[in-house]
C-alpha cells in the first residue's frame, strides 16, 4: 500500500488558517456590536462542523483499521485520539463561550472568547503538526485508496450541503493548481459543475461578508 496523503495536508493548511483568522475576528469587533458578531459566530459554527466532521471520520474510519495493522506504532494512534479528545474539550468551551459574546458583543466576553479560540488554536496546531509528522507516514503504509477515499465521502455525506460549499471553498482558497486537481477529482462531474455554478460565488459572498 502507499495511499497518497497530500489532500490531508491541503485540509490542515485550511484548518491553520481558520483558526488563526477566527482569532483575529473576533478581537477585532466592537464592543457591542450583535450584528457583527453573530456574523462571525454563524461562521465560527462552521467551521467546528468541519472540524468535527474531519475527525469523528478518522475517529470512526481511520483509528480502527490502523490499530488492527500496527503493532510498536499504536501508540501513535493512540497519541492522536488523545488529541483528539483535547481538541473537542476546547470546542466545548468555545460552544459555551461564543453566544454568551453573541448576545451583547460585550468587551469582557469577547476577551473570554478570545482567550479560549488561542487555546484551542494552540492544542489543534500541536495535533496537525504531529499528524503529520508520525500518522500520515503510517496510514501511507497500512491503509487502502478506498479506506482513504471514504474518509472524505463521510464528510461529504454528514455536512449540510451550503456548510459544504463554505467548506469546499475554504479548503481550495489557497490550493495551488495541483492541489486544486487532487480535490476537485474527487468530486463526480455533476457536483464539480455545482460547485462552479453555485459554490463558488457563494464562497466568495460568504468570505467577503466574513472578513469585511
Amino acid at each position: 500500500m502507499s495511499v497518497n496523503t497530500r489532500d490531508m495536508e491541503i485540509v490542515h493548511r485550511v484548518l491553520r488558517r481558520a483558526s488563526r483568522l477566527l482569532v483575529q475576528l473576533v478581537a477585532a469587533v466592537a464592543p457591542g456590536d450583535t450584528a457583527r458578531a453573530k456574523v462571525i459566530g454563524d461562521h465560527f459554527r462552521v467551521y467546528r462542523l468541519g472540524l468535527h466532521n474531519h475527525h469523528e471520520s478518522e475517529d470512526e474510519l481511520l483509528w480502527p483499521p490502523l490499530l488492527s495493522r500496527v503493532d510498536l506504532e499504536a501508540d501513535i494512534v493512540l497519541r492522536m485520539q488523545a488529541q483528539h479528545e483535547r481538541i473537542a474539550a476546547t470546542l466545548s468551551r468555545l460552544d459555551a463561550a461564543v453566544p454568551v459574546w453573541e448576545a451583547t458583543a460585550g468587551a469582557d466576553e469577547r476577551d473570554t472568547l478570545v482567550a479560549a479560540l488561542c487555546e484551542h488554536r494552540a492544542v489543534l496546531l500541536e495535533h496537525l503538526d504531529d499528524e503529520e509528522a508520525t500518522l500520515l507516514p503510517l496510514a501511507a503504509k497500512h491503509i487502502t485508496e478506498q479506506e482513504w477515499a471514504s474518509l472524505g465521502d463521510h464528510l461529504v455525506n454528514d455536512t449540510p450541503k451550503l456548510a459544504l460549499f463554505t467548506l469546499f471553498g475554504a479548503v481550495l482558497e489557497d490550493a495551488n493548481p495541483a492541489e486544486r486537481a487532487i480535490v476537485l477529482s474527487g468530486l463526480p462531474g455533476p457536483v464539480r459543475v455545482i460547485w462552479h455554478v453555485i459554490g463558488r460565488p457563494r464562497y466568495a459572498r460568504h468570505i467577503r461578508r466574513v472578513r469585511g
